[in-house]
């Protein structure tokens, strides 16, 4: 992490297909997502305990509530969820994906956990 990260209050880190959420200068995670074994639903995973299931775009089950987290954490983390599994499962390609991606956390006043692009 560097240190322009360490000192934003607010932020995403990734690594594959995990992220961190860092709120009010303290991280959260890992979030994760793997596929179910028949391949027709996505686990949705927190500190590698599973917590929520996408069984298809209509059906979703998600609870958040045993790990006590701040509600700004999991809005964030719900968000990024639901756009990177949408770009997946959308064929998107990582640009795109990234896109949407920014684009739908300013849409769900999330902005503030962009990083700039001073942060290098």
């Amino acid at each position: 992490m560097s240190a322009s990260e360490e000192s934003r209050p607010q932020g995403l880190r990734f690594q594959d297909t995990r992220f961190w959420v860092t709120h009010r200068r303290r991280e959260y995670g890992p979030f994760d997502y793997e596929w179910s074994e028949d391949l027709r639903g996505i686990e949705l995973h927190y500190q590698g305990v599973k917590f929520g299931e996408v069984c298809s775009v209509h059906e979703l089950f998600a609870d958040m509530r045993e790990f006590g987290l701040p509600m700004r954490v999991v809005e964030v983390a719900c968000v990024v969820f639901g756009s990177s599994l949408l770009g997946i499962t959308g064929g998107f390609n990582s640009q795109e994906r990234d896109k949407m991606l920014t684009e739908t956390l300013r849409e769900f006043h999330c902005g503030d956990f962009i990083a700039r692009e001073d942060d290098g």
